[in-house]
């Protein structure tokens, strides 16, 4: 068939997919703020408790398709959906909760239909084609530790029934042995090409493993009215209530819907636009996961009243830290607590006021600058949380040890109207020959270099990491140009041009991550570890088998189109 001809009919189906609605969109200035209340998603425990002792738990969750309500003034949006039952599905989908050591095994279940309720592009690396009889999907635990066949692998997706599965697919049922360090951890769908729209349209959840002996000596804020997990995201909305994602790509004649970035007019929390929570005067902690497809939060109270960070992207840090404000970018989490007996007034707004696309792009407005309502009650009350001065303390990478020194370099490649077309990492698509391959329980230092105008929020599967430094580029268009040229650091000499300003790592990000924030012109030094971070053991686990492991940008438009590599380890 002719490749012309082709395109057009692969982007018939991809348009068959959309919503029929017209392109008339909710004005959200005219929706009013803080009119519903902040949900707490259904929690479902990883573990059961027999004669005392916790034991390993299976179950499943499905993926629904249903309808949502974003906003009291809004029609139902349709919506794809986590849950034990479409009855019970929720957008955030429900928060499972893992014991450390517990095994947990999940059976993820696709039951939705055909046709996406998004626009898909056809041009770009992706699991839906015209053969494929329903929307792929494949489940990552985003900070998990466990076997490349249970990691969610982008070809590993599978329709409804399991009746289509991608070339990596191997198993039906999800191991999480959760040995791991206790923390924070969010699931999500990982299909190849489809990332960006199966997240808009609703699959992401939180999940949190916890150590009861050490969250006990920690005496932070517990249980569930006290220990809140808050997913924020953005979404457009046509009239009829539908999610608003444009059909239309930024280089239509290349990419017919691919648009290199997202950003939707209204924050959602926990399924919520702008919600409201009433809290009492006292401490509260608040699990804070950012799952924008591109939008960066930078948040702020709007009286002043400030975070203590405890924890980051699954691990605690080594000591409390208080800031005004706090930047987090698409994927990654911040653990804080917030104590309203601090607070001057009764009402306090959640803020943000990151620009998009983050730093150099728009400036916020109204609705996209305000997060969501707390309404503080008047009376104070006794409160036996705490913070207390040390958290948990991991052991530091032994940088004289290093096994292995890599560059990995961020490019952007434009079209002749400038506009972008796609993204790679070291100038390389996803189905390249690997060329990273760690070994098991080895420590290496990757340099990670943005020549882009973009932050990019990098994610390593199964590993963890320290950032040492990040150094502004000299020099830079020089630089730029020779990479582009060779693609090779060492022999575009990136030490003699990674000499310009450094740049502090906030003391709330010293620790442990698994997502970091990539500073265009700049050079941003990681230590990774390939090993449970606290003990320095080996995993008990193969994870050397295939599929591998896979590390790439976060922001989902960049990840779809292509800016994503295979990770394998190795012995």
């Amino acid at each position: 068939m002719d490749r012309t001809l082709l395109l057009k009919l692969l982007t018939l189906v991809a348009l068959l997919g959309c919503s029929s609605a017209s392109d008339h969109l909710v004005n959200v200035s005219k929706l009013e703020m803080f009119v519903d209340e902040l949900p707490d998603m259904p929690r479902i425990h990883g573990y059961h408790v027999l004669d005392g002792v916790p034991k390993s738990k299976s179950f499943k969750i499905g993926m629904f398709k249903k309808k949502w309500k974003f906003h009291r003034d809004l029609p139902p949006t349709t919506v794809y959906a986590f849950g034990r039952t479409k009855h019970t599905a929720t957008v955030p989908g429900p928060t499972i909760e893992a014991l450390h050591g517990v095994d947990t095994h999940v059976r993820w279940q696709n039951h939705l239909p055909p046709n996406h309720i998004l626009p898909w592009d056809p041009t770009i690396p992706t699991a839906m084609t015209n053969t494929t009889r329903g929307i792929p999907t494949v489940v990552h635990l985003h900070g998990g530790i466990h076997e490349p066949e249970s990691d969610g692998n982008a070809n590993a997706w599978f329709t409804s029934k399991f009746n289509q599965r991608g070339p990596t697919w191997t198993k039906k049922t999800y191991h999480y042995p959760n040995h791991q360090q206790p923390g924070n951890l969010w699931y999500h769908d990982h299909a190849m090409g489809l990332t960006r729209v199966n997240l808009l349209a609703g699959l992401l959840g939180a999940y949190i493993i916890r150590h009861p002996a050490i969250e006990n000596r920690l005496g932070l804020p517990a249980g569930n009215e006290f220990d809140r997990p808050l997913i924020v995201f953005d979404r457009s909305f046509r009239t009829d209530g539908s999610i608003f994602m444009s059909s239309t790509g930024n280089n239509p004649n290349i990419h017919p819907q691919w648009q290199p970035e997202y950003f939707g007019d209204a924050i959602i929390v926990n399924g919520k636009a702008w919600p409201r929570l009433t809290v009492r005067r006292r401490k509260y902690r608040f699990r804070i996961i950012n799952a924008s497809n591109a939008r960066f939060f930078r948040f702020f109270f709007s009286n002043g009243l400030r975070f203590t960070h405890v924890a980051s992207d699954s691990a605690y840090i080594e000591k409390p830290v208080t800031t005004n404000e706090t930047l987090v970018g698409p994927s990654e989490i911040t653990d804080i607590v917030v104590d309203f007996s601090q607070s001057k007034t009764n009402v306090v707004i959640l803020s943000n006021d990151a620009k998009y696309p983050y730093p150099s792009g728009d400036p916020v407005n109204e609705a996209n600058g305000k997060v969501m309502k707390f309404i503080i009650l008047p009376d104070q009350e006794l409160d036996t949380s705490r913070i207390p001065r040390r958290l948990l303390e991991y052991p530091v990478p032994d940088l004289s040890s290093v096994a292995n020194t890599r560059y990995v370099a961020m490019y952007e490649y434009a079209s002749d109207i400038d506009e972008p077309t796609h993204l790679y990492i070291n100038a390389k698509p996803y189905d390249a020959p690997v060329t990273e391959t760690p070994r098991v329980g080895s420590t290496e230092v990757w340099y990670v270099i943005n020549l882009t105008e973009d932050n990019h929020p990098l994610h390593i599967h199964l590993g963890l990491f320290k950032v040492l430094d990040q150094t502004a580029l000299v020099e830079l268009e020089e630089f730029k140009e020779c990479m582009t040229k060779m693609n090779d650091a060492v022999k575009c000499e990136v030490e003699k041009h990674a000499r310009g300003r450094k740049v502090a790592v906030p003391g709330h990000e010293k620790g442990w991550k698994n997502v970091f924030k990539m500073i265009p012109g700049h050079v941003t030094k990681i230590a990774v570890r390939f090993s449970y971070i606290h003990t320095n053991a080996s995993y008990r686990f193969d994870a050397t088998t295939e599929p591998g492991y896979v590390y790439h940008c976060h922001v989902l438009d960049h990840e779809d189109n292509a800016m994503m590599r295979p990770l394998k380890i190795i012995h």
